[in-house]
């Protein structure tokens, strides 16, 4: 069991609150619960993202989006017969009720299973020049200025080890003696850490021609090194390996509200009047999955960003899929951004 009652909402809470929650507990659900902690629903971080992808307001309430009939287990059930339940239906977590179907406890997958290792190699773009970051970046590459008393790429390892990965590539350009230096070959962590070098810039995607093809034998992350994240590695692998395509990119929605009141027209008359709408969108967050099929496919030597690589996978009729991220996510590449990480980082990775 786990502290399940920090995931007690109210149907009224909204879905930004649900999130939040979500967040926080990092248990990947939520329980909807009356007064008397009867259960009503559930909120799932799959029924989250579903609901982004709709592009739902964050201020409609839970119980318009959550499963109002969820899959319980009894109090007295065993630890065989509740996985084979979630093995049956696919489920990750499973709330705990008692005869009156009031919440006593959640069970999950991984708390059942303890199974943390995954071999699925991971690949950190760290080359770049950090030129908006100046004079910061004069003597030292972007992903070792610190972020509290750690490096912005030591933050993220840590994160994806965490999550129970052990095998990853860095990718240098700039200053990479410094980074090198600094991470070694990964024992201080207990990990494996190997290096290319790209002796000229290649793109955000060309670095992939410079791996060793032949071990890229599961589905690759391959993250910026300067982003901060608390998004939890392991449930983009798992919507990846249930969702068949070359590459899994993960995106955030952004939203611009128009200053001014938005006029359509028909010709000379005004159709329609809208003050100050908002319009949402997703925008790539520098996180992706890549089959490895698709690393393979990067020759060395060849120059290529991401997004044309995704591109031309597209216009090839290859699937490539979008993961919408609602975590704490920040792209440290101005000097206000470094400065918002500094305020941050305590209630996220030292808290």
């Amino acid at each position: 069991m786990q502290q399940w009652e920090s995931i007690l909402i109210t149907p009224d809470t909204s879905l930004g609150e649900a999130i939040k929650t979500l967040d926080e507990a990092a248990l990947r659900i939520v329980l909807v619960v009356d007064t008397e902690r009867r259960l009503l629903g559930t909120l799932t971080d799959g029924d989250v993202r579903r609901s982004l992808l709709k592009q739902q307001p964050l201020d409609i309430k839970v119980q318009e989006v959550m499963c109002s009939s969820p899959q319980t287990v009894g109090r007295d059930w065993t630890k065989q017969r509740i996985l084979a339940v979630m093995d049956k239906l696919q489920l990750l977590q499973l709330p705990v009720v008692d005869a009156q179907h009031r919440v006593v406890g959640l069970e999950t997958l991984q708390g059942l299973t303890q199974k943390a290792h995954r071999d699925n190699p991971v690949f950190l773009m760290a080359g770049g020049f950090g030129s908006r970051l100046r004079p910061l970046t004069h003597n030292c590459p972007k992903p070792l200025l610190k972020v509290g008393d750690k490096p912005i790429l030591e933050l993220i390892i840590e994160s994806f080890i965490a999550a129970g990965f052990h095998r990853f590539f860095i990718s240098t350009h700039y200053m990479p003696e410094m980074i090198r230096e600094y991470f070694g070959d990964g024992s201080r962590w207990g990990v494996s850490i190997r290096y290319v070098h790209e002796d000229t810039p290649l793109g955000t995607g060309g670095a992939l021609g410079l791996l060793p093809h032949d071990e890229i034998d599961l589905p690759m992350f391959m993250m910026n090194g300067d982003l901060l994240t608390t998004l939890n590695f392991r449930n983009v692998l798992e919507f990846h390996e249930g969702h068949s395509a070359v590459a899994t990119m993960c995106v955030r929605e952004y939203e611009h509200r128009v200053p001014y009141g938005v006029i359509q027209s028909d010709g000379h008359r005004i159709s329609s009047m809208v003050e100050k709408p908002v319009h949402r969108c997703f925008i790539n967050a520098g996180i992706y999955l890549l089959s490895p099929e698709l690393v393979r496919s990067v020759k060395p030597g060849t120059h290529i960003d991401m997004p044309t690589l995704l591109e031309q996978e597209i216009a090839n009729r290859k699937d490539v899929n979008i993961f919408p991220i609602h975590e704490y996510w920040l792209d440290i590449g101005r000097m206000e951004d470094f400065q918002r990480a500094q305020s941050d980082i305590g209630g996220l990775f030292n808290g």
